[in-house]
């Protein structure tokens, strides 16, 4: 069997894919390996043991968290075209259902995901506010309409159902 080579970043998105797949059990020097099709050294040559990897798998999608946010600051477009596209950008992240529901049990992940929704929140009160809305309640419910419509079934999609809540900010100016 041909052992392929894999750089630091491989595994993580590999890690990101289980995550989100399986869990955070998943996230296994051996499990990954057997699906990466290498050896379990590959994964030992890039992380001290999987605390590790873990830590470098929540930073990863910190991050990405945190550049979505700076990538929606430098976007155009009046508040009402932003708050939509913002709303579709965290509904599109995958990844974000299967940190919090990580987070119920790691207090890192936890820190992380509320250093992520903290500017989240920031972004979304001032969206708000330039639409008229001050209260910081609704950016409040904004943002747990964001985390709670992928856990939800339903006939309407959670990107449609972000657009209705956008619609009545709109009818309140």
């Amino acid at each position: 069997m041909k052992r392929t080579r894999l750089n630091r970043q491989s595994w993580i998105d590999a890690g990101l894919k289980a995550l989100v797949a399986e869990g955070p059990n998943a996230l296994a020097a051996e499990p990954l390996a057997r699906q990466l099709g290498t050896t379990k050294g590959s994964f030992y040559w890039h992380f001290r043991d999987v605390p590790d990897f873990q830590k470098a798998v929540v930073k990863d999608w910190q991050s990405r968290a945190f550049a979505d946010v700076v990538d929606a600051l430098a976007e155009d477009g009046n508040a009402e075209q932003r708050l939509r596209r913002f709303g579709k950008r965290v509904l599109a992240d995958k990844q974000d259902p299967a940190m919090r529901a990580w987070a119920r049990t790691d207090k890192t992940v936890a820190r992380a995901l509320s250093q992520v929704d903290t500017e989240r929140l920031t972004y979304l009160g001032n969206l708000l506010r330039q639409l008229g809305i001050t209260n910081p309640e609704f950016a409040q419910s904004a943002l747990a309409a964001l985390i709670g419509l992928p856990q939800i079934g339903g006939k309407t999609r959670p990107a449609h159902a972000f657009d209705t809540l956008a619609d009545l900010v709109v009818a309140l100016q």
